[in-house]
């Protein structure tokens, strides 16, 4: 059985790229080198390659990132100096989708939800258990950029989080043998939510483009035509699919479904994807149709869900899959946009009501 998860606390990260990269770099030494030995035990695992050919392959995006948003190299230039590694050990952390996702498939269940003027985006993110204790959470103020919280992985720039916009984006992994030209997925977050607005957030994924295939669930509490506004965007190097809300929801699990754009890229989901998005859309129905007050609590006990375990939206250690293959949730999250907070639990929803509340207000 897996051990519980140690408590977090909120890492405050302010100044130019360097600056945020040392400061991230020293704070969170121990977790980032511990990582660097979890990736290299996942790439044997899943592509067959040690850490040195995975540290070829990173090297291969960093001209796609010095074009698209080359503030991160020096943000994780500065990881790397304050960690005391190498800047190409946290190049790979940061590309780890790209060298193998394409060959392997994380978990996560992801929905936006627009309820009452107020719009909210939650995920569990489900991932192998070894590393648990290498997540952390930031608060990043830099330098004439708007301040956001993300939560990730120590020495990554970014995944799941939120702005001081009203800017959020939520993350599911896609098994896909596809990878090309644009930004890691990582690093699209990250410039996401450094975005000042929707448009430019959704241009960061059909104009800069996303190297391998991933959805990011974007939403805003900027007003649009009907109130909030948020997308599904199942983006690769060519032109994403876009999922549009219905009755305020957008849901997402590992598989894509968009409609109406020609998708190029084939993916190879899991066998439980497809249960966790019906379960999904039945709990955000029957929420909707109670007229329930919608809270930080109603939303975790969403993301708590079990039914059709081992196939839930919960997912829990599994002796039944293969050891390289076992994922468990390793966080969960809730975020009001509207009122720029996100609300963390560490570990799996299901078993702690203890939280994390981060503002930005």
């Amino acid at each position: 059985m897996s051990a519980a998860a140690a408590p977090l606390s909120v890492t405050e990260l302010a100044g130019g790229p360097g600056e945020i990269g040392v400061a991230h770099g020293r704070i969170h030494r121990q977790p980032i080198q511990r990582g660097i030995e979890v990736y290299g035990r996942l790439f044997r695992d899943f592509v067959g390659i040690g850490w040195a050919q995975a540290r070829e392959e990173a090297g291969r995006f960093e001209a796609m990132i010095s074009r698209g948003f080359p503030d991160m190299l020096d943000e994780m230039a500065g990881i790397a100096w304050g960690a005391g590694v190498d800047f190409l050990d946290i190049l790979t952390l940061n590309c780890r989708s790209e060298i193998a996702l394409t060959r392997a498939s994380g978990g996560c269940s992801a929905f936006s939800l627009r309820r009452h003027g107020q719009q909210w985006l939650a995920q569990n993110w489900d991932w192998r258990h070894d590393q648990l204790d290498n997540v952390v959470a930031l608060r990043i103020r830099g330098d004439g950029r708007p301040a956001l919280v993300t939560i990730g992985e120590a020495g990554m720039v970014g995944k799941v989080g939120l702005n001081a916009h009203g800017i959020g984006v939520c993350l599911n992994a896609i098994r896909s043998q596809t990878c090309g030209e644009g930004l890691p997925i990582h690093v699209a977050l990250r410039k996401i939510l450094e975005s000042p607005d929707f448009d430019s957030a959704l241009d960061v994924a059909t104009r800069d483009r996303v190297c391998s295939p991933a959805h990011f669930l974007l939403a805003s509490a900027q007003v649009g035509n009907e109130g909030g506004q948020a997308a599904g965007l199942e983006v690769q190097p060519g032109e994403p699919g876009r999922i549009a809300p219905r009755n305020g929801i957008v849901t997402h699990t590992n598989h894509l479904y968009a409609q109406g754009v020609a998708c190029p890229v084939q993916d190879f989901p899991r066998a439980d994807s497809q249960p966790r998005l019906r379960r999904l859309d039945t709990l955000l129905h029957d929420t909707l149709h109670a007229e329930a007050d919608i809270d930080d609590a109603a939303l975790f006990d969403i993301l708590s869900d079990h039914h059709g375990t081992p196939l839930s939206i919960c997912r829990h250690f599994n002796p039944d899959q293969p050891a390289e293959e076992r994922m468990e949730t390793l966080f969960a999250v809730v975020m009001n946009l509207s009122e720029r907070r996100l609300t963390l639990r560490h570990g799996k929803p299901c078993e702690t009501g203890d939280t994390l509340r981060i503002g930005l207000n």
